[in-house]
């Protein structure tokens, strides 16, 4: 069985973002890049699944510009077996990016499509459920807990009232959850491993996908910062205080 996972290149979770002067879009120069935390969870997953005799061959792939290359290769570390990098140097949209795993899922033929629920760069929470429905395949996304028993997938999802057990046949494809496991660190045997497996490189052009944006950003800025907090001395200070400044209570 084959698992073909989707990472993303993201601005590192723990660098403060900044946004261009001119508010066309984030900057992003000499600022530390890495793989897409709920990516990683994702690949865990399959790294997992190999490990349990479960999958053959985990595959990860990465749609960006020439450093992105830097995001399989840190996959390639964590165990995955080959990458593919889809060159692509504009910024991708969430269908854009749906049809190109689409198209390599189509030659690549895998049983499962694991990938983060979203990236943190944007938010969007869309391709996963994108590639499904293009696709026509069964989808189980937010997976807390994923187990496989032959050909059937029983994903436990988390949703708004609590936990959610689906059940769907393979082939599928599962968004991962903050809470489905804990990604591993790359040793360094497995650092120095990865820089002879072999990545191959394509573009939309070669699988024939239309990439052109839809959407056009208007403008991007930074939330308004909040305001400092107070300390009142009573029940009834904070009362006269809602009062005068919200007048929330009457």
């Amino acid at each position: 069985m084959k698992v073909l996972v989707s990472c993303k290149r993201v601005v590192d979770y723990n660098v403060k973002v900044r946004v261009k002067a001119d508010g066309s879009g984030v900057d992003l120069s000499n600022v530390k890049m890495s793989m897409n935390p709920f990516d990683e969870i994702a690949l865990e997953e399959a790294l997992r699944l190999k490990e349990a005799g479960l999958a053959t061959e985990v595959v990860v792939v990465s749609a960006g510009p020439a450093q992105a290359a830097e995001t399989i290769r840190s996959g390639l570390a964590m165990g995955a077996d080959r990458g593919i990098h889809i060159r692509q140097d504009a910024p991708l949209e969430p269908l854009a990016v749906a049809k190109l795993l689409k198209a390599l899922v189509l030659s690549e033929a895998p049983d499962i499509v694991l990938m983060g629920k979203q990236a943190i760069d944007d938010d969007f929470n869309q391709t996963g459920q994108m590639l499904a429905g293009l696709l026509g395949w069964g989808q189980a996304t937010f997976a807390s807990q994923v187990s496989l028993s032959g050909r059937s997938v029983t994903v436990v999802r988390e949703v708004d009232g609590g936990l959610q057990r689906v059940e769907t046949r393979l082939p599928v494809v599962i968004t991962a959850d903050l809470r489905l496991n804990e990604p591993r660190y790359a040793s360094l045997p497995n650092i120095m491993k990865a820089k002879k497996k072999p990545i191959d490189e394509t573009t939309a052009e070669q699988l024939g996908v239309d990439v052109s944006p839809r959407l056009t950003v208007i403008e991007t800025r930074e939330p308004a910062s909040r305001k400092a907090g107070v300390t009142v001395s009573s029940v009834a200070e904070l009362v006269s205080r809602l009062k005068a400044e919200t007048g929330a209570l009457t």
